[in-house]
């Protein structure tokens, strides 16, 4: 979804139904789906069918995969149409929490900030940093838009500096400084009647908004399919003519390593890599009219996912898990150089 697609060239009401059926299809993929079809009820201005969309995921009998995510969208939801009381309770129990996910604590601390509790959002960017940061000398990339609204709220604040305003300042590679973006004193040449004034803010806020537009509206990943060995066993057991594409799975993983790096090398962006299951991949073969025997599906299997929101970004973090399942860190396993 393109959270910055302009009202008037999507009709927000279908593309939530459109996704609420979808979730009915793959139910293993309702959260992601319902939260994006709950982003298109807010956008089309229906507030309560979000919040109804946001209870019918925190109510599901099945694990959410970061159920503290849904109710940061359900706070600053609430909130948006007079039930701020509900929404501040939902934003305390989430710093309560203490959880290790930025993205409620960056939807938390905003909804405060657009709501002038500046104070407030402050203190809740900066306790979710604390969290997230801990003795890391290198802010994972998530935490990055953490420290820019900080530094923003700081800012307006009229604070001095910190380490992490500076931290801010170093990460931020827009060709105007974080300073600049967030000088209050912006606002005042808004109104200006000198066409300089108003030229070189226009200049700014452009800047501000294409950077900010890159971060929202990623294209889907490139998407290479992992087959875990038990399901990879299982899928040319059942499929004989597959093991043209797997000889075997420690061959199969090293293919998709070698695959993303030299994508990496040629300069594609944004790969990542999902996880195939057979039943998913036979009910996908079916939906299609075809069998799963076909490898022409595979490539199209793994962008189906991908489109359901199921990719991880390859690499992973500084000190995260390897992609493979192995458990060790990505620099230990399939990280290491060839």
């Amino acid at each position: 979804m393109r959270p910055d697609t302009p009202a008037e060239n999507v009709d927000h009401n279908a593309e939530a139904a459109r996704l609420e059926r979808t979730a009915g299809l793959y139910p293993e993929d309702a959260e992601h789906l319902l939260l994006q079809a709950a982003a298109h009820r807010e956008l089309a201005g229906d507030r309560p069918g979000a919040t109804a969309l946001y209870d019918r995921l925190l109510s599901s009998s099945d694990p959410l995969e970061n159920p503290h995510l849904v109710r940061a969208l359900k706070a600053s939801n609430l909130w948006e149409y007079d039930h701020e009381a509900e929404a501040r309770a939902i934003i305390d129990g989430i710093r309560a929490s203490a959880t290790r996910h930025a993205a409620p604590w960056l939807i938390v601390a905003e909804s405060l900030e657009s709501h002038d509790e500046l104070e407030s959002a402050e203190a809740t960017f900066t306790q979710g940093l604390r969290l997230l940061l801990g003795d890391t000398a290198e802010p994972p990339q998530a935490t990055h838009p953490l420290l820019y609204g900080r530094h923003r709220v700081r800012r307006m604040l009229g604070a001095p500096h910190d380490d992490w305003d500076t931290l801010a300042d170093t990460l931020h590679s827009s060709p105007v400084s974080l300073d600049e973006l967030h000088d209050p004193k912006r606002i005042w040449s808004l109104g200006s009647d000198n066409p300089a004034e108003l030229q070189a803010e226009i200049g700014r806020l452009r800047a501000e908004l294409g950077a900010y537009r890159e971060a929202l509206s990623r294209p889907f990943p490139v998407a290479v399919l992992h087959w875990p060995a038990p399901e990879l066993q299982e899928l040319v057991s059942a499929y004989p003519s597959l093991t043209t594409e797997y000889a075997s799975h420690p061959e199969h993983q090293a293919t998709i390593e070698r695959s993303l790096r030299e994508l990496s090398a040629s300069g594609t962006p944004n790969l990542g890599i999902v996880t195939g299951t057979v039943p998913s991949y036979e009910a996908f073969a079916a939906s299609e009219g075809t069998t799963p025997a076909d490898t022409t599906l595979l490539p199209q299997y793994a962008t189906t996912l991908a489109a359901r929101g199921r990719a991880v970004a390859w690499p992973p973090e500084q000190g995260d898990s390897c992609w493979c399942g192995s458990e060790r860190v990505y620099e230990g396993c399939h990280g290491v150089e060839a």
